[in-house]
């Protein structure tokens, strides 16, 4: 950003003209007051560097004082940051999510607030051309190598090499006698322009009623909420993309977020298959120079579609006329530390903001929005059937009463049935189980001895890909031992439970001709190596996946034909007032992954429960019976979205301090009629990463002033001392 000087007045020299009120990106919710020398024009919105105590910092200007009266002997403002200022919108979109959450406004400002020096330098490709004489050795290597750069163009070593089908070392050598010069190779752009013509998708007629609503909500320039509601293989996102297709016409920004950065790379082929280029990416894995480019495109108008997880919605768009949140039913998108904010609903109310109309798409909605449809507050939108009269998949239960597998097995007889009549056909199958690595819990046969987290009240997980023992909450690692640490027993420990990790080890006796896949997101190759599996899926080069939730959420495996869910009961003892519909939901998408090619599909629900009414709603395919009673009993019990909840956690070094201040805090909130405050109680998770914790819950009626009385009933309680905290989760979606 080019700053704004304007020469000093001779008059003003010496004196502040106006006064500055500043936010930084720190754990404060009230704004800094600094002068403004005479010769800087700042405007609210602007980033400005500013001192901090002893350091200087960055920060927003949050309004502008006349500074005639005076305010004391101000710190000054030492001049304009490289950025984009923030719009007034953004700004007020900053303030309600703040409100809302009880966050501190400053971090809130921190996941929207990006400046130059806080990305690492992007690296930098290096490239070769064809720039000099022959070498003095021609060898044939070198000379394959000189043909296939001819022409002048940059090409990547590596690529060049394999294209001459010789190595790098000979494309070195040839740079290393000045035949080939090295070059920097331009990055790609971030924010190329989609073509709304570049490939029209044929629509059935459920699909363009849809496609048509959804252009008129977005022709209209005003605030709307749209509940696009399918069955898997419906085709939502081809419709939701005409809705897309109409904001670029119009020159105007789009922003779709997906809840996983595995989703990310076959929704971005799908992307360019439609428009012609991959729209502009936004989440953690994007990093560097990249990262600071992306941020300016979308602030310059210039990156008029922007795809990513959910902090791609603190993104400064200058004119957003579309949010699209796929698969909004997912829990993915609440941030369970820091700002805890929920990104499907804070996405509605930047679309309020902005005056953008809001897509939710999912196969399985949540019941908030489910609710807010059929209330009038958000317009509603059915893909009954799947695109190119595909069928559903046929689901059975296999009662595990009568039909349990072998012990020490995982898979019943009827399940490996069905698995290998799959296999002999050539067509693929899923195992699905929601528990990463091999065994949920590793003991000793002879003394008993459980391994535990030393940070955590939870069991250790067995890898033994990585023949290591793992808590899933903190990320501790040890090795796993030959013998019991306790009674020093050796080859004693015992893998009790099955993870996937397990099943593959099943599912390689069982079926020694199957290519088996395990999907889970923490094995070893992060997220480029999951993208890299994923698209070999659904080429169909696996014959066997056996996957953790990941494999749930919005993939297309054409040549998979059969699911397995080998615990459909693991979700429903969970302590979780959404636990019945969380389970509903993972299900219904799992199993729907069957039958979206050309082959139907079928899916088989090992369970103990086959009466409970989540097997009976998903066996039945009779989704509106299951919504009615969930509904109902939400009702019935004032649970959200008819009331409202928030949770308060207490956390400490130790575990006395954390219950006294828990205690303290109940004995401060004096609630008034209607409202409930439940705790303190040790929560389930009672320690992670070495603090105690206790957990308060407040229920509340629905139109209750839930945010006012919290800060009311904080600002009674006892001030926290000797390293206590406090966290506010309002309207929680994990209750551990």
């Amino acid at each position: 950003m080019e700053p704004r000087i304007v020469p000093p007045a001779p008059q003003d020299a010496g004196r502040p003209s106006r006064i500055a009120d500043v936010l930084v990106p720190l754990a404060l919710d009230q704004a800094y007051s600094y002068s403004v020398p005479p010769h800087l024009d700042l405007r609210e919105g602007d980033v400005v560097r500013v001192p901090l105590g002893p350091r200087e910092t960055a920060g927003v200007v949050w309004a502008l004082h006349d500074g005639a009266g005076g305010r004391g002997n101000l710190k000054s403002v030492i001049g304009p940051a490289d950025a984009a200022p923030l719009s007034d919108k953004f700004r007020q979109f900053v303030d309600w999510v703040a409100r809302y959450t009880l966050a501190p406004r400053g971090m809130v400002l921190r996941m929207a607030l990006r400046t130059p020096e806080q990305d690492k330098p992007e690296r930098v490709a290096i490239g070769v051309r064809l720039a000099g004489p022959p070498p003095g050795r021609l060898t044939p290597a070198r000379a394959k190598a000189i043909a296939a750069a001819q022409g002048g163009l940059v090409h990547r070593k590596s690529a060049l090499a394999e294209a001459a089908g010789v190595s790098v070392a000979v494309i070195d050598g040839l740079v290393d006698e000045g035949t080939f010069e090295a070059v920097a190779v331009l990055p790609p752009p971030v924010a190329a322009r989609p073509d709304p013509a570049f490939a029209a998708t044929t629509l059935s007629d459920d699909q363009t009623k849809a496609a048509d609503a959804l252009r008129a909500s977005v022709a209209s320039g005003a605030f709307s909420v749209t509940l696009l509601e399918g069955v898997t293989g419906s085709g939502k996102t081809e419709v939701y993309f005409e809705a897309v297709a109409e904001a670029v016409r119009m020159g105007r920004q789009t922003l779709i977020l997906v809840p996983e950065i595995a989703l990310t790379a076959q929704f971005l082929d799908r992307f360019a298959a439609r428009f012609g280029v991959r729209p502009a990416e936004w989440h953690s894995g994007i990093a560097g120079r990249r990262r600071e480019r992306t941020f300016a495109a979308v602030a310059s108008g210039e990156a008029l579609v922007v795809a990513g997880a959910r902090s791609a919605l603190f993104l400064p768009f200058k004119n957003l006329s579309l949010a699209v949140v796929d698969e909004e039913h997912e829990a993915a998108y609440k941030q369970e530390d820091g700002v805890h904010y929920h990104a499907r609903d804070m996405a509605v109310v930047r679309g309020r903001i902005e005056s953008a109309a809001v897509v939710l798409a999912s196969a399985t909605p949540s019941v908030e929005s489910r609710v807010n449809a059929a209330s009038g507050r958000y317009a509603d939108l059915r893909l009954p059937s799947r695109f190119g009269g595909r069928t559903l998949p046929r689901l059975t239960a296999v009662d595990m009463r009568r039909d349990a597998p072998p012990r020490g097995k995982w898979l019943s007889p009827p399940l490996i049935r069905a698995v290998g009549e799959t296999l002999e056909r050539g067509e693929q199958a899923l195992l699905y189980l929601n528990r990463r690595g091999y065994a949920p819990l590793t003991l000793c046969r002879s003394c008993g001895h459980r391994f535990q987290c030393p940070n955590c009240t939870a069991w250790l997980v067995e890898h033994r890909f990585r023949r290591a023992l793992m808590c899933h909450h903190c990320g501790h690692l040890e090795r796993r031992p030959e013998s019991c640490p306790e009674c020093g027993t050796v080859d004693c420990l015992a893998a009790c439970g099955p993870g996937v990790e397990r099943l593959a080890e099943e599912v390689a006796e069982t079926f020694p001709n199957a290519r088996p896949l395990v999907l889970s997101s923490d094995m070893p190759g992060g997220t480029e190596r999951l993208r890299r599996e994923l698209e070999s899926v659904a080429k169909g080069e696996f014959s066997v996946v056996i996957g953790t939730q990941l494999v749930a959420k919005g993939h297309n495996f054409p040549f998979l034909s059969l699911v397995g869910v080998v615990d459909a009961d693991l979700g429903l003892a969970s302590g979780d007032p959404r636990a019945g519909e969380r389970t509903f939901q993972l299900l219904q998408q799992v199993t729907g992954r069957a039958g979206r090619g050309d082959v139907a599909g079928r899916a088989l629900l090992q369970t103990f429960q086959p009466d409970h009414p989540v097997m009976t709603a998903l066996l039945s395919g009779d989704v509106e019976r299951f919504y009615a009673e969930e509904i109902a009993i939400r009702r019935e019990a004032e649970l959200p979205p008819f009331g409202r909840l928030a949770a308060l956690v207490v956390s400490a070094d130790d575990r006395p301090p954390a219950e006294q201040h828990a205690r303290a805090l109940a004995r401060a909130a004096e609630p008034p009629p209607g409202v409930m405050v439940l705790g303190p109680a040790e929560a389930p998770v009672a320690v992670v990463r070495g603090r105690h914790r206790f957990r308060l819950l407040v229920k509340t009626p629905r139109a209750f002033d839930l945010q006012r009385w919290l800060r009311e009933w904080l600002a009674r309680a006892p001030k926290t001392t000797g390293g206590v905290r406090v966290a506010v989760d309002v309207d929680p979606q994990s209750f551990l």
